[in-house]
């Protein structure tokens, strides 16, 4: 196990490999330009969540959430419990993240607009996601475009863009600038 892990020194073995914690359901991780780990977590009823992953930071799960049990019953939100770290984007109504890439110009670079930003596969949503971080790991949605279908998954592959969509009849689509 790594010597930097923040949990190393701990005295159960498994909680020595953790790098964080309080994460509900992770289904979409990339590193940006700088290095740093970025990732969506699927909420329960509201609060899909992107987070920036930090060393030893606790995310909250399931003490704190920006959504609702399936019950209907409240969780507190984040802003509740300072100890936690928040969300950079909470998203109620949810999204349904299922993937994500960092669009980086390539041979191609057909959408040299999106360069650094995340590309975020939307199900219940029916939508591709634009989200732009700063330098001080600031992040906001900028875009959602409206793709008529459940996207399973994108992918940035040399400044082109895929989508998969979800479900029996789904198709491979590439993204085309007009």
């Amino acid at each position: 196990m790594p010597a930097d892990n923040p949990f190393v020194d701990n005295s159960n073995d498994i909680a020595a490999q953790f790098w964080s914690i309080g994460h509900r359901n992770v289904l979409g991780m990339a590193f940006d330009e700088k290095g740093r780990l970025w990732a969506h977590e699927m909420g329960p009823r509201g609060g899909d969540e992107f987070n920036l992953i930090e060393k030893g930071h606790n995310y909250g799960w399931p003490i704190v959430s920006n959504g609702r049990n399936y019950t209907g019953t409240d969780i507190p939100d984040h802003e509740t419990r300072p100890e936690f770290t928040p969300p950079k984007i909470s998203w109620t109504p949810v999204i349904s993240p299922s993937s994500m890439s960092i669009y980086n110009a390539g041979k191609y670079n057909d959408f040299p607009a999106w360069q650094g930003n995340a590309l975020i596969s939307g199900l219940s949503s029916k939508a591709l996601i634009v989200v732009d971080f700063d330098e001080n790991s600031r992040a906001t949605e900028r875009y959602r475009y409206d793709m008529g279908e459940r996207i399973r998954s994108v992918l940035n592959v040399d400044g082109q863009v895929w989508v998969l969509e979800d479900g029996n009849a789904s198709r491979l689509l590439q993204l085309i600038p007009q």
